[in-house]
């Protein structure tokens, strides 16, 4: 009965309270599926400035991180969060399906930079996310990089948030995806970046590849109409 109270009582003043259970964390879920793989290589592509690796830190992981990012701003930002760490490099570049340089769109949030144009409904859903310019950047890809980056004997996982550049960064990572034990990427639900592969496509992709899909995370939500927009993916290669 108290209990009842107590959630009532902080729902309406906006917050709510359950039991804590690791299932109902992603974080703590994909931490445990990297524990259990014994990963020990991460590959951060599209890192920002270094939420992603900083969580795992956070969350006891302490093998090494390769994070990409392409804009130098934000690079510059991702190697000063980095440079205490010995364990994690960065590059200043993007992944693709071809080497070269291309123009990438600079969102306000910098986050929602995409080398693809941004579709209406995104922009209406964030509008932080608008392009406010473009800047040329190097591309590379997985199978081109990885050679230099990953160990003998070391356990990779992948991770992918690229903005609707995903199914890119996949196909240039051909002969890299044998060495990779799970991937966590970024799928949108609905198309928010022109010519950008939703969900089916990147699931089918990936498990004729050999993946299974083992978790999906929300990852966001139209704050006004409550429509699932993108959640993050978890495969794990077949066994």
């Amino acid at each position: 009965m108290i209990k009842q109270a107590v959630k009532k009582t902080m729902r309406r003043a906006g917050y709510l309270v359950s039991a804590y259970e690791f299932i109902n964390d992603p974080e703590a879920v994909r931490m445990k599926f990297l524990e259990q793989l014994g990963v020990d290589l991460v590959l951060d592509v599209g890192a920002n400035d270094g939420q992603y690796g900083s969580r795992l830190r956070g969350l006891g992981y302490g093998g090494r991180i390769v994070s990409f990012e392409p804009l130098r701003g934000v690079h510059a930002r991702l190697k000063e969060r980095s440079s205490g760490d010995p364990l994690w490099e960065t590059l200043n570049c993007a992944l693709g399906d071809q080497e070269g340089s291309a123009e990438i769109n600079v969102s306000q949030n910098t986050w929602s930079s995409s080398l693809l144009d941004m579709l209406p409904e995104h922009v209406a859903a964030a509008p932080d996310s608008v392009y406010q310019g473009t800047e040329t950047i190097a591309v590379q890809t997985l199978d081109s990089v990885l050679p230099r980056y990953h160990r003998p004997g070391e356990r990779l996982f992948l991770k992918i948030d690229t903005q609707g550049f995903g199914m890119k960064v996949l196909s240039g990572a051909e002969k890299s995806l044998d060495q990779v034990l799970g991937i966590h990427i970024e799928m949108s639900l609905v198309p928010l970046y022109r010519g950008e592969p939703l969900l089916g496509e990147i699931v089918t992709f990936l498990q004729w590849k050999g993946y299974s899909l083992v978790h999906i995370e929300p990852e966001y939500v139209n704050p006004v109409t409550g429509q699932q927009l993108q959640v993050n993916g978890l495969f794990l290669r077949s066994l």
